[in-house]
Order: C-alpha cells, then structure tokens, then sequence
C-alpha cells in the first residue's frame, strides 16, 4: 500500500488526531478526585470505555455530548459518588477542550496540499467544532455520529461516508481510513473494503 494510491484520507480524530485518552482523564478529575480508593489511569479508562460503549449500543440517537453526560453519571455511580446533573453536563461538553497531539495541527496542514480530508467521528457536531479549531484544517467532508444516526461500529457510518464520497465520484479503492482503534474502526473499515492503517 502506497500513501500516493488514495485521493481521500478518512480519520477517525479521537484517538488519531486528538489525544481523548488525557483529555477524558482531565475531565473527569472533578469526580475521581472524589472517590475514596486510588483509580488508576487505566482504570479511568477501562470503565469509561465500558459505560460509553454501553451507552452507544443502547442510545444511539443520544449526541454525543448528551451521552458522555450520563457516562459520567454512571461512573459516579459505579465509584459511590454524588453527583449533579449539572456536573455530567459539564463533562459532557468537554470534548472540546480535549487537545491535540502535538504533531496533528502541522501533519493535517501538508497532507490537505496532497489529499481530501474527511472525518468520520462517534462525536456530536458541537464536539467536533472545538476539536476543528485546535486541529485548524478545513475538512473536505465531516460525518458525526450525530449526522448519521448511530455510533461505530455500525456498518451505517461506513456506508453513509461511501455513499456520501461516491457521490462526489470517489471509489471506496480510493480511501485510506486513518484510525486508532480496531473495534470502532479498522474491522470495520475493512469488512466494508477499505483501507486503513
């Protein structure tokens, strides 16, 4: 595979472009500051990742800032903490103070000179403009979980992006979709004939 055979470069963001991990990390201290055994990095993560799977297979209409809202009120749960509503909320709206990687702002600059770039995200519209402007690149296409209805792995979210290009006359040969995870999208992406890395 040659970087040179794709016209279109189809990221995920989170987890590739944006460093979600930390982000998610900083944004839950207001509520594992508050729980009363040491959690682990890891173990932030692992029963985030549990409770926002769950969510997306259960509420897939539910934005995503909307749906982080709960996570948070699920893990708050699951810790032995209170919590208000307003605090999940407060959660829930901070993807878009999530960073980037360092190196993401300036490698988008000089792949856009040679490529369309397109995002296909488990975000919210919202979400996603904060994370836009800290990433400051024009995308050629943005497909938010919210566009289409539901959450990857859906196979929806794939075919609404390929229908979505093909319409603009580019073949699925044509796309390398760039992402981190192998659940939500490599398995994914190739079961729908894509490459990806």
């Amino acid at each position: 595979m040659k970087l040179g055979d794709f016209k279109v470069l189809a990221f995920d963001v989170y987890g590739t472009l944006i460093d979600w991990e930390s982000g998610m990390v900083t944004g839950l201290r207001p509520l594992t500051d508050k729980v009363s055994r040491n959690l682990s990095r890891d173990d932030i993560l692992e029963a985030h990742a549990y409770h926002e799977s769950t969510m997306q297979r259960w509420t897939p209409n539910k934005k995503y800032y909307d749906l982080l809202a709960v996570v948070y009120r699920r893990l708050a749960e699951e810790w032995g903490v209170e919590v208000s509503w307003e605090e999940c909320q407060a959660y829930g709206l901070s993807v878009r103070q999530w960073p980037a990687f360092e190196d993401s702002r300036e490698a988008l600059a000089y792949l856009k000179q040679h490529y369309k770039l397109v995002v296909l995200t488990n975000t919210d519209n919202t979400s996603f403009s904060g994370s836009n402007a800290r990433l400051d690149v024009h995308f050629d296409g943005v497909y938010t979980a919210e566009d289409v209805g539901s959450y990857k792995p859906s196979d929806r979210n794939f075919d609404y992006m390929l229908e979505t290009l093909s319409r603009q006359g580019i073949d699925k040969s044509g796309i390398l979709h760039t992402a981190e995870s192998m659940f939500h999208d490599h398995g994914p992406a190739n079961k729908h004939g894509l490459s990806s890395c």
